[in-house]
């Protein structure tokens, strides 16, 4: 048996009261930043004001000239808000709509996901033009959104062939179609996507995002001078980025909109958040939103300080109700 002196007995004991007292801090320390934490995700959240209620299927939201433009699906709607009242521009039954882009001749692309269809309207809602078929002839599958480069060049998703949703997914058949300026046909530029959803190319022109929902994944593209595609490369894997919310097959990235500094904005189905990425890929803030799981699409607000987002509050409930939140936007 060992036997311990007196001075080494008191030097323990000085040693286990530091250690306390330093464990004391650290927990004191911890219990802060967790407080802190939670204080801010609730300030966060309490500057999350509801602009916009009872949308069935709400998509597609674009801030032009101080209004807000959306779109829904489950009601097949174009709309416009002032900022007091809603008035429905275009209702075309049985498209779906699901994705809206602005072109530099001020009229609307509209995705129908339903009919496989892409629709241009005219800033009232008025049928411009419509396309039911590719530049071979061959019929349109479900278009998911669609998004308009700075040369009046637009890109649009094909989705696949899954509406309503299945679990599991089935074939991955997803595509992007392209409208070159001045042309009156899409082609197709890429093929084998899973489930391509949201769409966004970059300040600079020369890089294309696109939203693999399956897969939880973000890919890009370099944009070619002609507006085709090259070098295909894994851009961002969100559950790397941010704890999953649910555990589901289409849990991923929807819509997706980028901002002047080429800043990616992704709004993640299922996981009720929006996530600001970095053109390297890296997760610079996570917006959690309040009003529901279902979060789908973001349009800017004025000078980019604000942000609208789409959300539905149960993606699984079958008429998609949900509603369109402004949220202040994050350094």
């Amino acid at each position: 048996m060992n036997h311990v002196g007196p001075a080494v007995v008191a030097s323990k004991a000085r040693v286990r009261l530091s250690n306390q007292r330093s464990i004391d801090v650290k927990s004191r320390k911890y219990f802060c930043f967790v407080v802190g934490l939670v204080m801010a995700t609730h300030a966060a959240l309490a500057q999350e004001v509801t602009v916009v209620d009872n949308v069935l299927g709400p998509e597609g939201p674009l801030y032009v000239e101080g209004n807000l433009y959306y779109v829904a699906w489950m009601s097949d709607t174009l709309s416009k808000w002032d900022g007091k009242t809603n008035v429905v521009l275009n209702k075309t039954p049985g498209c779906g709509h699901n994705g809206v882009a602005i072109t530099k001749h001020k009229t609307f692309l509209i995705a129908c996901s339903n009919q496989a269809a892409i629709l241009e309207v005219d800033m009232t809602g008025k049928l411009v033009r419509r396309w039911d078929t590719d530049s071979n002839g061959k019929k349109l599958d479900s278009i998911n959104d669609i998004t308009v480069a700075a040369g009046g060049g637009a890109y649009a998703t094909v989705w696949g062939p899954n509406i309503p949703l299945t679990d599991p997914p089935t074939s991955v058949v997803g595509k992007i179609l392209f409208l070159p300026p001045g042309k009156k046909e899409w082609m197709e530029v890429a093929k084998d996507l899973n489930y391509a959803n949201g769409i966004g190319v970059s300040p600079d022109q020369k890089t294309l995002y696109v939203s693999e929902t399956v897969g939880n994944c973000i890919l890009k593209f370099s944009v070619n001078e002609d507006g085709s595609l090259s070098n295909r490369s894994n851009f961002a894997l969100l559950n790397l980025l941010t704890k999953n919310r649910a555990d589901s097959w289409w849990l991923g990235p929807d819509s997706m909109k980028i901002d002047k500094q080429g800043n990616i904005y992704v709004a993640q189905w299922f996981g009720g958040k929006v996530l600001k990425l970095s053109p390297a890929g890296k997760l610079l803030h996570q917006f959690d939103i309040a009003a529901g799981n279902g979060t789908t699409n973001i349009a800017f607000g004025e000078g980019e300080k604000e942000l609208y987002v789409t959300v539905v509050k149960d993606p699984t409930d079958p008429q998609a109700k949900g509603s369109i939140v402004r949220i202040p936007n994050a350094e």
